[in-house]
């Protein structure tokens, strides 16, 4: 499990908050390996495969920065593999470019920057694939720097030079390991220990409440004041006794409602949707997993208590495909603006994107509509 899942899908809002450092690195980057091309080379090289170099560096970082982005999470595996691969091509470009008898390898960029490139990704992905990507881009460093000092010979050996090379990629490697492994541990036993609350526990607390929060409502408007008013009476009419029939049924129908009520139906009853309209007649929302209902739920408590949302206007659909998938359908009316809207719900919107990978989010003025799917299990 721990080799599957990354800190971006156990924490999306942290991935997210952690991006701007991603887009500060990248940018660095590039702006250095282009100072040191121009103002610091112990070879005169070829200006062409400089500026290649160059220009791969900032396509890997362009394609890190724009896939890490929460709105097209999660990151995918073949991002970062692109990212390797142009940074490895970038090493080899490098060193081809300055081909000679360099003294220095600190003259050479690409031997830090294929360091930080496997730093950039470690929210991203899981920590097999950055142990692989790190082996990958130490070895490329290794032998394009072996071969250069093996033809161009000087007093530090070979294999010190393909080390020295290397060593910055290694090290960083594992400290990103480190990171990527200990935080899905730590990941796991908080969700381990979260779901001892289980949700069918969470949904018959939920379901109690709100029943007795129905029947204390009838007791108190209907019962209480009908046996008040009996105590003052003689006699039972047969008027008392209809009154006493259709408070009955009453407190039957609360009961059957309650009973036949979704998860989905009770999380917004109990923020505040009492007005809003669930479309789920088959009770298809009971197939998503305890991650997934928390994910919902939160969302659903952002939306139905902020102030620019009017519960009547929220409307949720849950329908099943054709290919044995259920689409969710959310739309509510919101009273702001399209940057406001988004100011306040990215966030969630965020979470939910990496839940469910399909999300489609649609923004207007007054408006947020969103629809997902998920498997039936």
């Amino acid at each position: 499990m721990r080799g599957s899942r990354t800190a971006q899908q156990y924490d999306p809002l942290g991935a997210m908050g952690s991006r701007p450092l991603v887009v500060v690195l990248g940018a660095a980057g590039v702006l250095w390996a282009i100072l040191v091309s121009i103002f610091d080379r112990d070879v005169l090289g070829s200006p062409t495969l400089s500026a290649v170099a160059v220009l791969l560096v900032a396509a890997s970082t362009a394609v890190v920065i724009v896939a890490s982005s929460p709105f097209r999470a999660p990151f995918p595996r073949w991002a970062f593999v692109a990212h390797v691969a142009l940074l490895g091509t970038a090493v080899v470009a490098s060193v081809a470019a300055q081909w000679g008898p360099d003294r220095n390898a600190l003259n050479d960029f690409m031997s830090l920057l294929t360091a930080t490139g496997i730093v950039m990704a470690a929210p991203y992905r899981p920590w097999l694939d950055l142990v692989v990507g790190g082996v990958v881009l130490a070895a490329a460093d290794a032998v394009t720097w072996g071969v250069a000092a093996t033809v161009f010979p000087h007093a530090v050996p070979v294999a010190v030079s393909a080390f020295l090379a290397a060593a910055p990629t290694l090290v960083l490697t594992v400290a990103a390991v480190v990171f990527a492994w200990t935080f899905a541990g730590l990941a796991e036993r908080v969700q381990i220990r979260a779901g001892s609350y289980s949700v069918e526990r969470a949904e018959r607390d939920g379901i109690a409440e709100s029943v007795q929060q129905d029947r204390s409502s009838i007791l108190a408007e209907d019962v209480a004041p009908f046996f008040a008013e009996l105590r003052t009476r003689e006699t039972i009419t047969d008027a008392d006794r209809a009154r006493a029939r259709s408070i009955a049924d009453g407190i039957r129908r609360v009961m059957v409602a309650d009973a036949d009520r979704t998860w989905l139906q009770q999380a917004v009853r109990a923020e505040g949707g009492a007005a809003a309209t669930i479309d789920d007649p088959d009770g298809l929302i009971a197939a998503l997993d305890a991650d997934q209902r928390t994910v919902v739920r939160t969302f659903l408590r952002a939306v139905l208590r902020a102030s620019t949302v009017d519960p009547a206007g929220f409307h949720a659909t849950v329908e099943r495909r054709p290919d044995d998938r259920v689409d969710v359908i959310v739309e509510a009316a919101v009273a702001d603006s399209d940057v406001g809207i988004h100011r306040a719900f990215d966030p969630y919107l965020a979470v939910l994107r990496v839940t469910f990978p399909d999300l489609d989010v649609a923004v207007r003025p007054s408006a947020l509509a969103l629809r997902f799917s998920y498997d039936q299990h």
